[in-house]
């Protein structure tokens, strides 16, 4: 029985893996409960996100990755062992090669942390590629032609932004400002405007289903429950759209600024390019409602939400996989 190799977008928010020739197989929360006395992993994943904010005090729900690097090594250590012995691709006489993406701007002590992790929980070799890259790969751009395509990545700890080129980056910028950020700037604002406390999950919910980043796009409501800072006793209060719009103006500022600074800094043939090609938006952030038209409105060129933007990772890897041989013969030179 020999293994596959497996592809793994390692992410803050969430860990999704693709197998060579089955596709995406995985695509659990990056969270790891533990019991804090013994140190012992009592769940991983989905089972662990349904524990944060709601256990005991010797039980901890810890997310092992901030701002898409490894914060916690023994805890992602075991959370990757977890899933990949879930998807059981181990053969019984070898170790499957892996492909991990990782944010463009982080250092070689993180890119070395990442790789022995991933050693540890079972790959023969590892290899690690620039996440925009593969996101841009993922989402069906042919990006080894002379020409220009630019993605913005919005993951859970941070946002790629990047041109690409002949199968390369030009320029990228890589900013801790994405998902997880949305959640806790709506967390303030509710607790800020209303003086009610939430949870991470309840604001998650309320990123989901009603905000939007596009002033006039969505015109919805939610009812939230939290416990009153006065009083300390629950309430329960109704959200609507506007207000979200408005709480997470200044983040989303920032992917914009980042956005342009990447523009700016493209040569002018590419930027040509672009204007025809538009730009591509993929990872789950890219779900935030009215994005795409915010993006399009400030950078004065199309912007297309990609299919499917939260496998787009995943599915770039796969698609590198098929080309692993040619990987390992770059690494060589």
């Amino acid at each position: 029985m020999f293994s596959r190799d497996i592809g793994i977008d390692l992410g803050t928010a969430n860990v999704l893996i693709h197998v060579k020739g089955k596709g995406v197989v995985l695509n659990e929360p990056s969270v790891v409960a533990m019991d804090r006395s013994s140190g012992r992993v009592l769940e991983v994943g989905e089972a662990a996100r349904r524990m944060v904010g709601r256990t005991p005090g010797n039980i901890e729900a810890i997310r092992p990755l901030k701002d898409g690097v490894i914060a916690d090594f023994d805890v992602t250590e075991s959370m990757l062992k977890y899933f990949i012995n879930k998807i059981n691709v181990r053969g019984m006489f070898s170790k499957p090669r892996m492909l991990i993406c990782c944010p463009t701007n982080i250092t070689k002590v993180e890119q070395k942390a990442i790789k022995e992790a991933a050693e540890k929980s079972g790959g023969k070799k590892v290899y690690l590629e620039e996440e925009p890259k593969v996101a841009a790969i993922g989402a069906g751009m042919d990006i080894f032609q002379p020409s220009g395509n630019m993605v913005v990545d919005i993951g859970g700890g941070t946002t790629d932004v990047a041109v690409l080129s002949m199968g390369d980056i030009v320029t990228a910028q890589s900013i801790k400002m994405a998902g997880d950020k949305f959640d806790g700037e709506i967390l303030n604002y509710v607790k800020r405007q209303y003086k009610l406390l939430i949870g991470e999950r309840t604001a998650e919910d309320i990123k989901i289903h009603v905000a939007t980043v596009f002033p006039g796009a969505r015109q919805e409501s939610i009812d939230i429950r939290g416990r009153d800072m006065v009083t300390g006793l629950p309430r329960t209060i109704t959200i609507k759209s506007d207000e979200i719009e408005e709480a997470l103006r200044e983040s989303v500022a920032v992917i914009t600024q980042a956005a342009k600074n990447v523009l700016e800094k493209t040569p002018p043939e590419l930027s040509a390019d672009i204007i025809d090609r538009g730009v591509i938006l993929t990872g789950g952030g890219a779900l935030l409602h009215g994005i795409d038209q915010l993006l399009s409105e400030e950078l004065k060129v199309p912007v297309f939400l990609a299919e499917e933007p939260m496998h787009c990772v995943a599915k770039g890897t796969g698609i590198m996989l098929e080309n692993i041989d040619k990987i390992e013969k770059r690494s060589l030179i």
